[in-house]
């Protein structure tokens, strides 16, 4: 089997399109029980400022879990966000995500090199793709997004558990009951695995620089929220396809949490 090689997009070129994040965000973090949700779903380069939003065709799942049940969300595209609306039958922490189709890419040379660096893989895929000849670059990838929000009072602990998305961000606590200063813990999982050595970056609403930090040998890492607001964990993985000869897999993963003022 070959190594995994986790890597992290920190900031995407931007005559790469594919490599603007993409993350699931709430209207509101927090709702009444028997309220709506109402959720944004965007690409864009500064978070949380939306800018292109995914069409709908492209769900490949949209989902939504509380109190153990699931059921699906209601898509609407919209100009710069696609919004997607459920109402929980129940109240506890809603538990959201989606997932979506694979699409693939060529890149040129100086394309490649470009994201290459921008990704911290220069000194790693890099230097095996120049030992290689510089050989054409097809990658294939997929994007997935989560989130939470609080409906209600109700104790719900289901957000303690993967949704079951490749590569996947599970918070270690309350991700609805957050505030300025707390300390938030994760969990990065492959496959149900964990995921060791992978970067993770944990960024504030723009001009904010991303926060990095490694996941251990157990997948966890953590990271302090040191303002108020909504923050966005990323991780990129970035491997040889086992099913294309030659060419690249990545998934890109992020979640949205909200810390409320001290």
């Amino acid at each position: 089997m070959k190594k995994m090689l986790p890597i992290l997009l920190c900031i995407g070129a931007a005559d790469v399109a594919w490599a603007h994040d993409t993350w699931l965000i709430p209207a509101r973090f927090r709702v009444d029980a028997g309220e709506g949700l109402t959720l944004h779903l965007t690409s864009a380069m500064a978070f949380p400022k939306p800018e292109t939003a995914v069409k709908a065709d492209r769900l490949a799942e949209a989902k939504l879990r509380i109190a153990g049940e699931t059921s699906p969300l209601q898509a609407t595209e919209s100009p710069a966000t696609l919004v997607l609306t459920a109402r929980p039958a129940r109240a506890g922490v809603a538990t959201v995500w989606v997932a979506t189709r694979e699409r693939s890419l060529e890149l040129k040379p100086d394309e490649l090199a470009h994201y290459l660096r921008e990704v911290g893989a220069a000194d790693t895929i890099g230097r095996d793709w120049e030992k290689s000849g510089r050989k054409p670059w097809r990658e294939t990838y997929v994007k997935r997004a989560k989130t939470f929000v609080r409906v209600g009072s109700a104790t719900d602990e289901s957000w303690r558990q993967a949704v079951g998305l490749d590569l996947e961000i599970v918070p270690q606590s309350d991700p609805t009951a957050l505030s300025a200063g707390d300390t938030l813990g994760l969990r990065l999982v492959w496959k149900g695995s964990p995921v060791p050595g992978l970067t993770v970056a944990a960024v504030a609403a723009a001009p904010a620089k991303p926060e990095l930090a490694k996941t251990d040998a157990d997948g966890r890492v953590s990271f302090e929220l040191s303002k108020a607001g909504p923050w966005l964990i990323r991780a990129t993985l970035i491997q040889p396809s086992q099913t294309r000869p030659g060419e690249w897999d990545s998934v890109f993963t992020t979640l949205t949490v909200d810390a409320r003022p001290r």
